[in-house]
């Protein structure tokens, strides 16, 4: 079929040829695309939506024919979530509980440990024996004990492919959405397991954790003078290996128990030659346990960084461990088994995931633990594979080395579990007791009555599917209408109906009419036309409406259509002839006044109308439907875009008639108004013999002569006030001049405000008031002392000589009198002391209330802007590099500025100002004022080698450090920081706390980058500190 617009403008040819009042059915026939040719199914590919007799590609394909049932639902089979033969039950990872998942494994594979947990007193034989199970309360274990012998108990006898360890979590206090040690969690737990057997009277249940992982060694020192040995016995649950440099598991335990010299400083005092004597410090391995814990230290502090580190370097290690050389009694027995392997998928050690690989100890054959997932190894033999593929990609990274039979090697691996090899194996499985196996059983008739529901619910599914398969290979073949009687549905809710995923709703054709509640045309590439039989049945069934049969064909719409684009294939036309009537000379009696905008845009504003007549809103460039504009245009954009849109209406003035403006508008001749009057009827219009409007006249007029008005008032007071408009001889306070022994004050604003006035007083409205209520507090006191109006407060402040302000009182109304007066202390003879005192006084509580809160605002902020600024080479800033950075971050380069001429001030401040603050609150109006002084006084200008940073008050220093790192590439722990020669140091300081405030100039110097920046991954994932298992179960006991 022909793409959709070469449909379209078939479908409307004949408007070229047919003028609006002799359109006929047929026409309109036409213009539905009634009579199109249908589409046939392998020759047309996709559905056409140019034309309505298309039906392929409506979601057809996936019913005809043959289909699947399992189609028919996203149920998946109950039976993949049933325990496979002779498998393991997983655990279910809670978020990234993955490393608590991987210990309580290994833990339940060792028999022993099971079974004196099983012989655990719990309270689970009271709930069986008592109303709850009638009751069908779930059962919820209160210790950690309880809670372990549910967990293995479901572990052993559950139907279930997986479990649930929330419970146990939960009773833990873990943070299930974070990832935590799992050496740390190993040594914990096996901690707090072993403090609450303690108290079993069973010895069995008692000492299972020191009869399986105690063992014990010596920290021997022997003094080097006198041969004294002295011993130190400690117990261990696991021994932690250094693997940093060692490439073998048997040099690092040659490591661990290596000989120590103390020499030097580190001597040891000999308690049998009473002095410091050289000594030596080794461990002695004194016994060991059945199940030997060996902990890979691959977590490691960096001092460099501040944070943990992964080493992913490579260890060897053998199935077969014989300890007897490292013990210190070697009377046999201490061959070892591998048992179990922990293994850390990642690169960081702050992220990646934890599995194991533990030995079934009654069959020896080795499984993959993964949260929910088992696998089982092949031929009885341990195989880490892509565990090893997954540490970090780099070029450097080192080549796996060879492994002999029996042998493995790892860089993931970071804990070993080896058992005792002449233990004899169990050859019977460990019973689970009764009162937990009915609670498992009671769990399995849940989960098999789950099964049964989501089988009968796939069931249902594929019953729904089958009918309505049936349903539609009948209705698709009487689908297409042909000569009989036929009606439209929009292709959309057909395509709902052939969509499985979704159930069909009632037919809706309400967006498809148009303002005469009949099909619009332009709707008719979403539409489809059907049979009238296929039409009742699908009412009949789904409901809605309204229906559009051939009734619903718009002729109203056809006809209007049909003029519009006669119009516009005639604008082409009218838009030469008018260019050309606009070249001919026009009398000022013919002519009409039309607007030069107007003029340039009459063709594009007529082709948009047509558009918005013919209602098509694609081709109107988003400027249709009411010309909705961007949601973030103002009100003002688009009152301005609307009258834009009018055509002529730029020539009118606010009060609806003829601009005075002369330059706006031109006169055109009456012939080119009438063919502009055929696209535009409603515009204004202007014969050359209309008057511009009286009203705005009468306002020219006034605006005149107030201008002149205003000259001549700036004109006097700048004559009046001649140093004080230009800014010299001011007196100033710390240097009391000796002529007089008053001087006024009067606000700095209104000065300013004045000197625009005077300089532009066309533009700008004159100063009435002195406006004096600004500098005092509302009790009518003085807002600040003698000494800081000589310094940080002279900015707001300015001074005036006697005759200046009796001139003042004269062209200024004065609210409030000012005045700083110098009177002499003590005896005329002796020295003199001067004495300043203010008119009115000092008013203390409301200044110490202000200084309070300016140092308020300079500590709470929120997206305030400072600037970091890189120092190189050791060296402070350079002056010609960064004069800003030699001076306070309140007293920058524009502030040591001399005054411009003319009283010239910062443009940005002056804008700042408004004159309607004044109206406040005199505190209140102050402090605000005063702010904006503050914003200016500490503007900063940005120089090279210096970044702009967005920061608030409440952030930590951690945080800023984080910034600065992606600002300059420099790692957190290789910045130095400070402020006023302040160092910066503490991580966990607010902004606010060390000093920073806005506007504020931090140097950063910045260390040699260490040789290891994979580090960088940590740091990004330890912006908050570490707290481990600080606040839960683990340390709770």
């Amino acid at each position: 079929m022909a793409p959709r617009l070469q449909l379209e403008k078939a479908a409307w040819r004949w408007a070229e040829t047919v003028r609006p009042e002799e359109v006929s059915q047929e026409h309109i026939e036409t213009a539905y695309r009634i009579w199109l040719e249908p589409c046939i199914r392998g020759v047309c590919r996709r559905n056409c939506k140019g034309n309505p007799n298309c039906l392929v590609g409506i979601g057809e394909h996936i019913w005809l024919g043959e289909i699947d049932e399992n189609s028919f639902h996203n149920i998946d089979d109950p039976n993949c979530e049933r325990r496979k033969k002779n498998s393991f039950v997983g655990l279910t990872n809670l978020g990234a509980t993955c490393y608590v998942n991987t210990f309580l494994q290994v833990w339940f594979l060792n028999l022993e440990l099971r079974q004196a947990l099983y012989l655990c007193p719990s309270t689970c034989s009271d709930y069986m024996m008592g109303e709850s199970i009638q009751e069908e309360k779930d059962y919820e274990p209160q210790t950690i004990c309880e809670h372990l012998q549910y967990l293995f108990a479901l572990l052993q006898n559950s139907n279930r492919r997986y479990i649930d360890p929330s419970g146990f979590v939960k009773a833990l206090g873990l943070d299930t959405g974070q990832q935590q040690d799992a050496q740390e969690f190993s040594k914990l737990f096996m901690s707090l397991l072993e403090d609450t057997l303690s108290k079993q009277k069973n010895p069995d249940v008692r000492n299972i954790v020191q009869q399986q992982f105690c063992g014990e060694y010596a920290y021997v020192t022997v003094c080097s003078q006198c041969g004294r040995e002295s011993k130190l016995l400690s117990k261990f649950y696991e021994l932690e290996l250094n693997i940093q440099g060692h490439k073998q598991l048997t040099d690092c335990i040659s490591e661990f128990l290596k000989e120590e010299k103390l020499e030097g400083d580190n001597r040891y005092f000999c308690e049998n030659c009473q002095s410091k004597q050289n000594a030596t410090r080794k461990i002695r391995l004194l016994s060991l346990p059945c199940t030997l814990n060996l902990q890979l230290m691959r977590f490691v502090f960096d001092r460099q960084t501040g944070h943990k580190k992964k080493l992913n370097s490579y260890i060897g290690f053998s199935e077969i461990l014989d300890m007897e050389p490292y013990v210190e009694h070697k009377d046999g027995g201490y061959v070892y088994e591998l048992s179990a392997v922990l293994i850390h998928r990642g690169v960081s050690a702050y992220s990646g995931h934890y599995i194991a690989h533990v030995k079934d100890p009654q069959s020896g054959e080795w499984y993959k633990f993964n949260d929910e997932d088992i696998e089982k190894m092949e031929g009885k033999k341990l195989q880490l594979g892509i565990e090893e593929d997954l540490a970090e990609p780099s070029k450097s990274q080192t080549r796996k080395p060879k492994c002999g039979k029996g042998t493995h090697c790892s860089r993931n691996a970071y804990m070993l579990v080896y058992r005792l090899q002449n233990q004899e194996k169990p050859n019977t499985t460990v019973q689970v007791p009764a009162f937990l196996q009915e609670l498992v059983d009671r769990d399995n008739s849940k989960f098999e009555e789950w099964c049964v529901e989501m089988a009968e619910m796939r069931k249902q599914s594929v019953d729904k599917g089958k009918a309505k398969h049936e349903e539609v290979k009948e209705l698709y073949q009487r689908l297409p209408a042909g000569a009989e009687p036929y009606e439209f549905v929009s292709l959309e809710w057909l395509q709902k109906w052939l969509d499985e995923s979704t159930p069909t709703k009632p037919i809706d054709n309400h967006a498809c009419l148009c303002s005469h509640d009949k099909l619009h045309p332009d709707k008719i590439s979403i539409m489809k036309r059907i049979s009238e039989y296929a039409a009742d049945v699908f009412y009949s069934r789904y409901g809605g409406g309204p229906r559009l049969t051939v009734k619903a064909l718009c002729k109203e719409c056809v006809v209007e259509r049909c003029r519009v684009l006669r119009l516009k294939n005639q604008l082409n036309e009218d838009y030469k002839t008018v260019n050309n009537l606009l070249k001919a000379t026009v009398k000022d009696i013919d002519g009409f006044w039309v607007g030069k905008s107007s003029l340039r845009s009459w063709r594009q504003l007529a082709l948009e109308q047509l558009d918005e007549q013919d209602g098509d809103g694609d081709q109107s460039n988003g400027k249709m439907n009411g010309n909705t504009p961007n949601k973030d245009e103002s009100k003002e954009e688009r009152k301005e875009e609307e009258e834009e849109l009018n055509f002529n209406e730029d020539i009118l003035c606010p009060h609806g008639e003829l601009c005075i403006s002369e330059n706006e508008r031109r006169l055109v001749s009456k012939e080119a108004w009438s063919k502009l009057q055929q696209y535009f009827p409603k515009a204004p219009e202007f014969p050359s013999y209309k008057e511009c409007c009286s009203q705005c006249k009468i306002l020219e007029r006034e605006g005149e002569e107030n201008e002149a008005l205003h000259k001549m008032i700036a004109n006097e007071q700048k004559t009046s006030l001649p140093n004080l408009f230009q800014d010299k001889n001011r007196p100033c306070l710390s240097n009391w001049p000796e002529d007089t022994d008053v001087l006024y004050i009067v606000s700095q604003f209104f000065v300013e405000e004045w000197r625009k006035f005077v300089r532009k007083p066309a533009r700008c409205s004159p100063v009435s008031s002195v406006g004096n209520s600004a500098l005092l507090c509302p009790h009518g006191g003085l807002m600040f002392t003698f000494a800081s109006m000589t310094k940080e407060d002279s900015k707001l402040i300015a001074l005036i000589w006697p005759s200046e302000w009796q001139m003042i009182q004269k062209l200024f109304v004065v609210d409030h009198v000012i005045k700083i007066t110098k009177n002499a202390v003590g005896d005329v003879n002796l020295s003199e002391e001067m004495q300043y005192t203010s008119e009115p006084k000092l008013c203390p509580e409301c200044r110490e209330g202000l200084l309070c809160q300016q140092q308020r605002d300079l500590r709470e902020y929120t997206q305030a802007t400072i600037y970091v600024h890189k120092v190189v080479d050791n060296k402070k800033v350079m002056k010609d590099s960064a004069p800003e950075l030699n001076v306070s971050s309140s007293e920058t380069e524009e502030d040591k500025e001399e005054a411009k001429p003319d009283g010239e001030k910062d443009p940005d401040f002056n804008q700042s100002n408004g004159g309607a603050k004044r109206q406040k609150i005199a505190h209140q109006n102050y402090i605000a004022y005063q702010k904006q002084v503050i914003r200016r006084s500490m503007r900063h200008r940005k120089v090279r080698g210096e970044k702009a940073l967005l920061v608030s008050a409440n952030q930590t220093l951690k945080e800023l450090k984080i910034q600065i790192m992606h600002a300059f590439s420099v790692a957190p722990f290789d910045q130095n920081l400070s402020i006023d020669g302040k160092i910066l140091s503490d991580d966990c300081a607010t902004l606010g706390t060390l000093g920073v405030i806005p506007e504020s100039v931090i140097l950063l110097k910045a260390d040699e980058p260490i040789a290891d920046y994979a580090a960088m991954d940590d740091v990004m994932q330890v912006c908050m500190p570490e707290e481990g298992f600080k606040g839960t179960g683990l340390l709770g006991h």
